[in-house]
């Protein structure tokens, strides 16, 4: 699975010279950068009891999602085990699935395994000449659940971090994730 930002850097990432664009994508409900990492002990709870077993450590021992083998299912188990309090109760987080060029439909070749695995309904193909179909991945619909990712034949979804929305009201748990 491949990750990418959409919007700026975080000074971690420059700090640790990851200029790559990539993130951790934390567990859903995970406090912003900077607090996560004050507030997160490295205990290894959220990961032993993820039933989906899809929290891993990453290079530092932080706790991330890896959804190369199946999606989240926002249960809340990792926030209800994290005594920490570095996981809040959330029912998503700022992801979105997006489709490169190299999708199967796009390059001729009938494939819908990434609709058929979006329980949301927020992958649609659009037809186009030529037997082409071109993924479309509604925003609004999409949760960044991420089981569209592991089943894609042709590794060609991947899980971008949404651009932040100016709100007035305080930030749920999910926004308040940042890079």
């Amino acid at each position: 699975m491949s990750t990418a930002t959409s919007f700026s850097l975080g000074r971690r990432s420059i700090l640790k010279g990851r200029f790559d664009g990539s993130f951790a994508l934390r567990p859903p409900g995970a406090l912003g950068a900077g607090l996560f990492e004050e507030a997160c002990s490295h205990c290894g709870d959220c990961a032993l009891e993820c039933p989906q077993a899809i929290i891993v450590a990453d290079e530092e021992g932080f706790p991330k999602v890896d959804v190369s083998a199946r999606g989240c299912t926002f249960c809340g188990t990792c926030a209800e085990v994290c005594e920490d309090g570095a996981i809040l109760s959330a029912e998503g987080w700022d992801v979105r699935a997006s489709v490169d060029d190299t999708c199967l439909s796009v390059q001729g070749v009938s494939c819908r395994t990434c609709e058929d695995h979006c329980d949301a309904g927020a992958i649609r193909f659009r037809l186009m000449t030529a037997g082409r179909a071109q993924p479309e991945v509604s925003l609004d619909d999409c949760t960044g659940c991420g089981a569209c990712v592991a089943p894609c034949p042709s590794d060609a979804i991947s899980l971008l971090r949404s651009a932040p929305q100016p709100s007035t009201s305080q930030p749920t748990a999910s926004e308040n994730q940042n890079v």
